[in-house]
């Protein structure tokens, strides 16, 4: 699965600490085998986020995306349940 970046995720992705960095990395490796869906918890989203999804990093962060295509996904925004607000 090929995974694309916004400018808007980059930027929130930059101001998190290393040690999340690494994390989501860690998190965007394993997303991109859709075995892992599951541990991952990839789950529909709703209201004004309908038509997108998210993915955990931890307990408290998630990456929103939406598919593309079958075949890639743009990772929109990485961020604490705030985010949603």
């Amino acid at each position: 699965m090929e995974v694309i970046f916004t400018p808007t995720f980059l930027k929130q992705f930059n101001k998190l600490t290393p040690s999340l960095q690494d994390e989501v990395v860690d998190r965007v490796e394993l997303f991109k085998d859709k075995n892992n869906h599951v541990k991952l918890k990839v789950h529909a989203l709703h209201g004004k986020f309908n038509d997108l999804y998210s993915f955990s990093v931890n307990y408290s962060y998630r990456v929103v995306f939406e598919y593309t295509s079958k075949k890639k996904v743009l990772l929109l925004k990485v961020g604490n349940h705030d985010m949603y607000k």
